[in-house]
C-alpha cells in the first residue's frame, strides 16, 4: 500500500515537472510551432506541383434484352462484372488504344510520350460501395488532360469490354467532369500545415524536456532534500549588491 502511495507521489512529482517545463517555455514552444506550421504551408502553397482530377462514373448492366425485370440474381452478377471491368480498363487492352487517340495526340504535345505504365498509375477505377457502378478518375497536372483522358476512356472502353467479355453491358451515368470544382486535389496545404506545427510542437517538446532531464543541478530547496533524502538545516539568502552596499 505504502509503494502504491510512493508510486502515486512520484507520477504527480513527474507530471508537476513536465508543466513546469511547459509553462516555463511555452514562447519557444508556440513560436516552433507557429514558425513550422507556416513554413509547411508555404512550401505546399508554392514549391509543390499542384495537381487535379476528373472522374466518370459507369454502370454494368446484366439484364437481358427481352427481361425487363431486374432480380437479385441480375444485381449480383452486374456487381462480379463491375470487379472485372474495372481489370480490364486499366489493362493494355483500353489504355493503348487511349495512348494512340489522335484527337488527344493533337490537343496534347505530352500525351505523345505518355507511357502505358505512367498512364495506368495515374487512374484509378473502382466500383462504388460494392456496386455496379464504376467510378473512373484520373489525376494530372493538367486538369483538362485528365478529363479528356478519362473521356477517351469512357467512350473507348465499352466496345472493348463487350469484344472481350462477352456479357452484360456498361453504360456511361455521368460524362467525365474535372473534380473539387477545378482546384487542386494535391497537395493539401492546410493538412501539410497542420503536419508541420505538430513536428514543430514535438521536436521543440522533444529538445526542451532532453535538456531538463539531463541537467543534474539543485534549483529549489525541495531538489535537494529529494534528492540527497537529508534535513534542510537553513538557506542562505540571496542578496543583491545594491542592498548589501545599502545595509552598510
Amino acid at each position: 500500500m505504502e509503494e502504491n502511495n510512493e508510486n502515486v507521489r512520484e507520477r504527480e512529482v513527474d507530471l508537476k515537472v513536465i508543466f513546469s517545463v511547459l509553462k516555463k517555455n511555452i514562447i519557444p514552444l508556440v513560436l516552433v510551432t507557429v514558425i513550422f506550421g507556416a513554413c509547411f504551408y508555404v512550401y505546399s502553397s508554392f514549391f509543390v506541383t499542384k495537381r487535379y482530377s476528373a472522374s466518370a462514373i459507369l454502370i454494368v448492366n446484366n439484364r437481358s434484352k427481352d427481361n425487363n425485370v431486374i432480380n437479385s440474381a441480375e444485381i449480383t452478377a452486374a456487381q462480379s462484372l463491375a470487379d472485372v471491368y474495372s481489370i480490364i480498363i486499366k489493362s493494355d487492352a483500353v489504355l493503348q488504344p487511349v495512348l494512340t487517340d489522335e484527337n488527344l495526340r493533337a490537343n496534347y504535345a505530352r500525351h505523345s510520350s505518355m507511357t502505358y505504365e505512367k498512364l495506368r498509375n495515374s487512374i484509378s477505377v473502382s466500383n462504388v460501395n460494392s456496386t455496379q457502378v464504376i467510378s473512373i478518375t484520373m489525376t494530372d497536372v493538367d486538369a483538362s488532360y485528365a478529363r479528356d483522358v478519362v473521356a477517351c476512356i469512357v467512350d473507348k472502353a465499352p466496345a472493348i469490354i463487350k469484344d472481350k467479355v462477352e456479357a452484360g453491358s456498361v453504360n456511361e451515368i455521368s460524362e467525365a467532369k474535372i473534380n473539387n470544382s477545378g482546384k487542386p486535389v494535391s497537395p493539401n496545404s492546410t493538412r501539410n500545415a497542420l503536419i508541420g506545427a505538430l513536428i514543430g510542437f514535438v521536436l521543440t517538446l522533444a529538445v526542451v524536456l532532453i535538456k531538463e532531464l539531463t541537467n543534474n543541478t539543485f534549483k529549489t530547496e525541495e531538489d535537494i532534500v529529494n534528492v540527497l533524502d537529508i534535513p534542510l538545516l537553513g538557506i542562505i539568502p540571496s542578496v543583491e549588491t545594491k542592498e548589501f552596499n545599502k545595509d552598510v
